[in-house]
């Protein structure tokens, strides 16, 4: 039997349908094999951190959740792929909740069989089963841990959501079908091609609702306090002209019928492919409407925040979590945390709220905000928040954002790159995410790339791009262009942001400005002494190569910061300083 179990496996992983990075498929293959070789009790936490994860003997996994968290995904990508792909695979392989240990079951081809076998299984075996199967004869159970919750922490990874969870409110966008003013069988073709492409783009965003037909008739939803949740309706007339195609777009708000957008597209057909045509208006719409600080996000922003309706309370929240991003103020980031934390109380299925406060978790490590007031770990926090959004909704962009940041700052840099690609072709359109994906992307020694996305993002995103413009400043230095990375620098306005006087100090250390240098050591002295304290650690946990630590730091000495002079590759992740020891 254990040669069909291995080739299940291999069956598994070579599938495209089993979305695991590296990592994960190490680990499922060391539970399974440990387990075939009858070790199925050595199969716990500690032992796969070491044999897997390459922890040193002091691992504590109340600490470090990095079994937990890999077991969480290896469970999705074995989910996802017997829903795809492996429906009549012969063999089922599954990890249950609570412990490491594989099952492993076979699928008959003997229904009549069915009812007597899966009732000589443990009920809460069968209960865990992931896919609906038919015939089912237990192969030998590798070995069971009994299910403890408290050890996964404060959150639980439940499977999508129920349809009896309540739903948060979020802004609605009706998408008519476009009028074709032209009447030919090529206009219509295209038509209903740019319509759909349009419905496709937008439902990327997970931030608003979007209502695909003529729902023309659909009433604004009141609330008891006379607010509402906004409702809007985007419309389109496409005009083919010999190879000219014009398209004219316009968002009207429902409630008073105010056209609050229009815009007007025009296209070479000639020299194009329609396709092109289509991803391209499409993507533009897109991103100009449903991303954070589009024009639907500004255009109830205010009327919504100075009176939220019971059921706009999730929408407030998350405006004011993008709110508090546009400038990181320390003083704003507590109430919009525990905003957040009364939304996924409320909401436990909602995806973005779940990411959305991992992020909040994670600012509290990076950004030294009220680190002495959390129970447990930022960073555990942070990556167990990011699992829970992606286990909701593995193609939400920010939840993805939320896992890939996570373990960046927790130092699986590969992985979060990995992650950030992936999210990046769901939603290239989210500047939002490009942006931040484009600093992780420079800070690992990617500078080309990444400093290119960052500049697409101030470039095509609507809202505050300080934060953005921070981090063009660290392009431009890492360039020894110091003159353009002050006057980037200048350009950003976060002043409660540590981070940015940290940049400041090293930019006006090169510069040779002594006296800004030390009005930036002075903030830090009285606002954030552990930068100080630790700037080494902080630098080398953003910049990864040490070669960019050194120069970064350099300007920091110039600024007069003392500096203990250093330099080891221990301080980097194992993938990072493999790649820097080979060139």
């Amino acid at each position: 039997m254990d040669h069909e179990i291995r080739d299940q496996l291999a069956r598994i992983r070579s599938s495209p349908a089993f979305d695991a990075p590296d990592r994960a498929q190490k680990f499922l293959c060391y539970v399974v094999e440990e387990a075939l070789q009858g070790r199925a009790d050595r199969i716990k936490a500690y032992s796969i951190a070491i044999e897997v994860f390459h922890r040193d003997a002091s691992f504590d996994a109340q600490n470090d959740p990095v079994v937990r968290i890999e077991a969480g995904r290896v469970r999705r990508a074995l989910e996802h792929y017997y829903l795809l792909t492996g429906q009549k695979d012969p063999i089922l392989i599954t990890i249950p909740k609570g412990g490491y240990v594989p099952i492993f079951s076979r699928v008959l081809e003997c229904p009549a069989q069915a009812d007597e076998l899966v009732a000589q299984a443990r009920p809460s075996m069968v209960g865990r089963l992931a896919v609906p199967v038919t015939c089912l004869m237990l192969l030998g159970v590798a070995g069971w841990a009994l299910a403890d919750h408290s050890a996964l922490g404060p959150f639980s990874y439940g499977g999508p959501a129920a349809v009896t969870d309540p739903a948060p409110g979020m802004p609605k966008v009706i998408i008519a079908p476009f009028e074709d003013i032209t009447g030919t069988p090529g206009s219509a073709l295209l038509t209903r091609g740019l319509n759909d492409e349009v419905i496709g783009q937008m439902a990327r965003f997970k931030e608003i609702n979007i209502l695909a037909g003529d729902a023309a008739t659909e009433p604004v939803k009141a609330s008891p306090s006379g607010s509402y949740l906004p409702l809007y309706r985007l419309e389109g007339r496409i005009r083919l002209d010999a190879d000219r195609l014009r398209f004219s777009a316009r968002l009207i708000d429902r409630d008073d019928g105010v056209i609050i957008w229009t815009k007007t597209y025009d296209a070479e057909l000639g020299r194009r492919a329609l396709l092109d045509i289509e991803t391209e208006i499409a993507g533009e719409i897109a991103m100009t409407l449903a991303q954070p600080y589009g024009v639907i996000f500004q255009a109830k922003a205010s009327e919504v925040l100075d009176n939220p309706s019971e059921d706009a309370k999730a929408y407030a929240c998350a405006l004011s979590y993008y709110g508090y991003r546009a400038d990181l103020n320390r003083q704003t980031h507590a109430a919009v945390q525990g905003c957040l934390k009364e939304v996924v109380a409320r909401y436990p299925n909602y995806a973005t709220a779940w990411a959305l406060l991992s992020l909040t978790y994670l600012d509290e490590l990076r950004f030294r905000y009220r680190l002495d007031a959390s129970t447990a770990a930022p960073i555990d926090l942070a990556l167990q928040t990011a699992a829970r959004a992606v286990s909701l909704d593995p193609g939400n962009v920010r939840a993805l954002q939320a896992e890939m940041l996570a373990d960046y700052f927790n130092r699986d840099v590969q992985n979060a790159l990995a992650i950030g690609e992936k999210a990046y072709a769901l939603n290239p359109n989210d500047t939002e995410f490009a942006g931040e994906y484009g600093f992780r992307l420079a800070l690992s020694g990617e500078w080309e790339r990444g400093c290119r996305l960052l500049s697409q993002t101030i470039t095509r995103n609507p809202g505050p791009v300080d934060y953005f413009r921070s981090g063009m400043a660290v392009c431009a230095y890492m360039d020894r262009d110091y003159q353009a990375a002050e006057r980037w620098a200048r350009a950003a306005d976060l002043p409660d942001n540590p981070i940015y006087h940290v940049i400041l100090a090293a930019i006006y250390g090169q510069r040779g400005k002594m006296p800004e240098a030390r009005q930036e050591s002075g903030w830090l002295e009285r606002n954030a002494p552990d930068y100080l304290t630790g700037i080494r650690k902080e630098v080398s946990t953003r910049i990864l190569r040490p070669q960019d630590q050194e120069h970064f730091i350099e300007g920091l000495i110039k600024a007069g910061f003392s500096i203990p002079v250093e330099r080891s590759s221990e301080t980097m992740p194992p993938a990072v300083a493999l790649s820097a020891s080979n060139g």
